[in-house]
């Protein structure tokens, strides 16, 4: 996707977060145990106002995070999408920036995050609220699996391996092809993963874009996934994405 796509789909994905996330401010958010829909908010909020510091700091900032106790957590969203959004709209995505993923230090890599950080608690918003979940559009939920697969679970097991627990040292290479209507990854499941456009699969999970994003950020689904072969190998690979995602 282009730029301006992702930026539009944060302004619309936040927009819908906060709408559901305004009927729940009390109420538990079922796929972040802990959290109200206010702590989401606030939470949303938070990594908004960091990565728009960020670009402009070149740095992390210090202190963090900043302490929101007693305040309003709608007030608290509405000004950081305002921020993050002024921000991405007032960079060249090419630009440099700190990133926390190696092989992309451009402001590019934050227009894609901060979409998928809006879509997937987008979804949990509306879970608090009790309301049926918007379908995730194709573009955004095939990038976002691409995302998920490539960027948080193939890089954090070779940057961040300790953060598997262990389960890194048992997996025997097998691979796993996600199946997504036309597009396709084939995940490599080895002390180092490895994602690959093409291979030969021991187990294939396929649905739509939508319900593979959901079930990649281990959200509820809605609709049919299928699994063919080893469905032990799939159940592996959905246990490891909970320690990369979180």
């Amino acid at each position: 996707m282009d730029h301006a796509t992702y930026l539009s789909h944060v302004r619309v994905e936040s927009a819908r977060l906060r709408a559901a996330a305004a009927t729940a401010l009390d109420r538990p958010v079922p796929t972040c145990p802990g959290w109200t829909g206010a702590d989401l908010l606030n939470h949303v909020a938070e990594v908004y106002l960091e990565k728009a510091q960020i670009m402009r700091l070149g740095a992390y900032p210090q202190p963090w995070p900043p302490d929101l106790t007693g305040t309003d957590p709608l007030a608290n969203f509405d000004a950081a999408t305002t921020d993050i959004l002024a921000e991405l709209a007032g960079r060249d995505p090419a630009d440099h920036s700190l990133t926390w993923y190696d092989p992309d230090q451009t402001v590019g890599f934050w227009h894609r995050r901060m979409a998928h950080e809006a879509v997937i608690h987008r979804i949990d918003a509306e879970e608090a609220a009790g309301v049926e979940s918007a379908p995730v559009p194709d573009d955004l939920a095939t990038d976002g699996i691409d995302e998920v697969l490539i960027t948080f679970l193939a890089f954090a097991s070779a940057a961040y391996p300790g953060g598997f627990d262990g389960a890194l040292e048992n997996l025997d290479g097998r691979t796993v092809r996600i199946e997504a209507g036309a597009s396709s990854w084939y995940v490599t499941l080895a002390p180092a993963i490895t994602v690959a456009p093409s291979g030969t699969a021991d187990a294939t999970l396929r649905s739509t874009p939508d319900q593979l994003l959901r079930w990649l950020w281990r959200r509820p689904t809605t609709g049919d996934i299928t699994v063919e072969g080893d469905q032990t190998l799939v159940a592996t690979l959905h246990h490891l994405l909970k320690s990369a995602t979180q």
